[in-house]
């Protein structure tokens, strides 16, 4: 027993054991660069049915002897299959390749362990999130005044700046005298929220979370780009108010996930200022522009938000999980302060001790801001917007090259980075086009060679292509369109057997 207590002791990180901590952490280090070096796709191929008996038969209460041994088997049950965002030929989802100096703050945060909610767990990792919170709403144009928080991602944000937005409309209808004595709960049954059909599934998440149901979001029709249209958002708002109930916040999209569309944010900061209701801006994906040298414009109106969604682990080539929920008003964060005697009592907020947990949904945090931090010391924030912008363009050129192939229906030209089209030669009908482009994206992913995406336009099947890694040319695009086409024409064959 004395044995087993001593060798669980020394797995422990502490001073007297750092040269096994640094050995023991080369390895993996090692093991992961010698894994993507040898890489030529972004997947295997292999199936849940395959990979499931490796994975069950591992006996968790037996552990290995070395930490080699253990590799070697994650080698074996993860690494191996693991889907790769570095490859050029991954263009599913929003994932990208991340950049060193950001795993070099992985691997600190992670052994230092901070906690982001107290300052007497955290001390300078406190500081260094405030500095990039300001910097992040300094380049946003949020304002002095302006104010937020790590998060765990785009959902944890926008549920965040929903709960302000619909705390700061249940405090206007409490000082109207028809709602006196009245409860949290019916105060809610009228709260509307506005936002395009086109918008993250989130938003309807946050409403169900937050008492209001499904039913409060009141999705506004797009115009052929999948934009918000302002003029149809005026309308809905209108009738909303004409049937008594009360619209609680206007969430505008920069950076759909399918279409990468950018809502008109001048538009809808006027129209919110007009009817005084709280303006959110979801730029989870395109928050990213705000380090681009050439395409910073598209975010033109985002500054007279209320509340603004930033996610660094996408656009921003940061390793999950970083986002970020910013105010223009930090006092609009109290809506999430509760005070608790044995962690952040009232009393530490009168002394000036910045508590993170004050302003946050979460209580322990990692501190992920020190990833960003150390990819600004080292790149700056023109590198961040280099490779954006790269990853732009090129969803700009494989746009064209999508609008002139007979093969192929684009849905929109590209906006962000992302591209949803369908294979559709000529003299295919489109329900024979949505089981092709079902079997298409089933087929490249057992083959492992290319990973891309799917999604729904108008009940029909489409591809997509999500491109966020700079060094993706056109070339490994035309590859994957040739697997497309090759797959295609495979459905199209068996489909004639078939028929025969």
């Amino acid at each position: 027993m004395q044995n087993e207590r001593e060798a669980a002791a020394d797995q422990l990180f502490t001073a007297r054991t750092t040269a096994r901590y640094a050995t023991d952490v080369a390895r993996g280090v090692n093991l992961v660069a010698a894994t993507v070096a040898g890489t030529t796709a972004p997947f295997t191929g292999i199936t849940p049915a395959e990979l499931a008996p490796e994975v069950e038969a591992i006996d968790l209460d037996a552990p290995l002897e070395a930490a080699d041994a253990a590799l070697e088997e994650l080698a074996r049950v993860y690494l191996r299959d693991a889907v790769y965002f570095h490859d050029t030929k991954y263009a599913a989802h929003l994932n990208c390749p991340v950049v060193i100096p950001a795993l070099v703050g992985e691997a600190i945060l992670s052994a230092v362990n901070s906690s982001l909610d107290t300052w007497d767990q955290s001390a300078g990792a406190t500081l260094i999130e405030r500095r990039l919170i300001r910097w992040t709403a300094d380049r946003l144009g949020l304002g002095g005044r302006a104010d937020g928080v790590f998060t765990s991602g785009g959902t944890t944000s926008n549920l965040q700046g929903l709960l302000i937005a619909r705390n700061q409309a249940v405090a206007k209808l409490r000082v109207d005298p028809r709602h006196e004595g009245q409860r949290l709960p019916a105060l809610l049954d009228g709260l509307r929220i506005f936002t395009s059909e086109a918008s993250h599934f989130s938003i309807a998440k946050s409403a169900s979370l937050l008492g209001l149901g499904y039913d409060a979001v009141v999705p506004v029709p797009c115009d052929s780009r999948r934009r918000m249209d302002s003029e149809a958002l005026r309308t809905a708002l209108e009738t909303s108010i004409a049937r008594g109930e009360t619209p609680m916040a206007i969430v505008a999209t920069a950076g759909t996930t399918d279409f990468g569309s950018i809502d008109p944010l001048p538009a809808a900061a006027t129209l919110a200022r007009s009817y005084d209701i709280w303006l959110h801006v979801d730029a989870a994906y395109g928050g990213g522009l705000i380090t681009s040298l050439k395409h910073r414009h598209l975010l033109r109106g985002i500054s007279a938000a209320d509340s603004v969604t930033v996610d660094y682990h996408k656009t921003f080539f940061q390793p999950v999980s970083s986002s970020a929920l910013l105010v223009r008003d930090a006092a609009m964060l109290g809506h999430v302060t509760f005070y608790a005697d044995y962690l952040n009592p009232e009393s530490a907020a009168r002394e000036l001790i910045p508590n993170q947990v004050d302003k946050s949904l979460q209580t322990t945090r990692r501190f992920d801001a020190l990833k960003l931090w150390l990819t600004l010391r080292l790149m700056g924030a023109d590198g961040i917007g280099h490779l954006l912008d790269a990853a732009v363009d090129l969803a700009a050129d494989v746009s064209g090259l999508l609008a002139v192939d007979p093969d192929f229906d684009l849905a929109a030209p590209a906006q962000l980075s992302t591209l949803v089209f369908r294979y559709l030669p000529p003299g295919m009908d489109d329900e024979s086009a949505d089981a092709a482009n079902r079997y298409i994206r089933k087929a490249l992913f057992a083959s492992g060679e290319a990973v891309v995406a799917g999604t729904t336009l108008a009940d029909r099947h489409y591809l997509k292509f999500t491109l966020l890694n700079p060094e993706t040319t056109l070339e490994d695009i035309r590859e994957i369109l040739a697997l497309i086409r090759t797959a295609g024409q495979d459905y199209l064959a068996a489909a004639a057997g078939v028929a025969a």
